[in-house]
C-alpha cells in the first residue's frame, strides 16, 4: 500500500471526542507581551484604542446588546464601568458600535 493511501487519523473536536469539551471554564486573559518597538506613538495609541473598544463590544454583547442602535454613548460608559476600564471617548464609542455593526 502505498504511504499516500494512508490518512492519518484525525485528531479529535468536539464533535468527534469521546467526552464533552468543556467550554465555560472562567476566562484567563493570555500573558502579555511588549508591543513592538519602533513605531510611531500614534500607532500605539490606535492599538490600545483597538483592544479598549473590543473588550468593551464583548462586553456588551455578553450584556444582550447586539444592535449598534442599542449601543448608546451612555451605555457604553456604563459598561466600561462595570467592567473596571476608564470611560471611553466619543470616538472609541463611535468604533464600538463599528465593531457590533461589522462582527454581525
Amino acid at each position: 500500500m502505498p504511504a499516500a493511501a494512508v490518512k492519518p487519523k484525525p485528531l479529535p473536536t468536539q464533535s468527534t471526542a469521546k467526552r464533552s469539551v468543556q467550554l465555560d471554564l472562567p476566562y484567563v486573559p493570555v500573558a502579555k507581551r511588549p508591543l513592538p518597538a519602533g513605531r510611531p506613538r500614534e500607532w500605539y495609541m490606535a492599538h490600545n484604542r483597538r483592544l479598549k473598544a473590543m473588550r468593551l463590544a464583548i462586553a456588551l454583547l455578553d450584556l444582550g446588546v447586539y444592535l449598534p442602535n442599542q449601543a448608546r454613548n451612555e451605555k457604553i460608559r456604563s459598561t466600561a464601568e462595570l467592567i473596571g476600564v476608564h470611560p471611553p471617548s466619543d470616538t472609541t464609542c463611535h468604533m464600538v458600535r463599528a465593531f457590533l455593526r461589522y462582527n454581525r
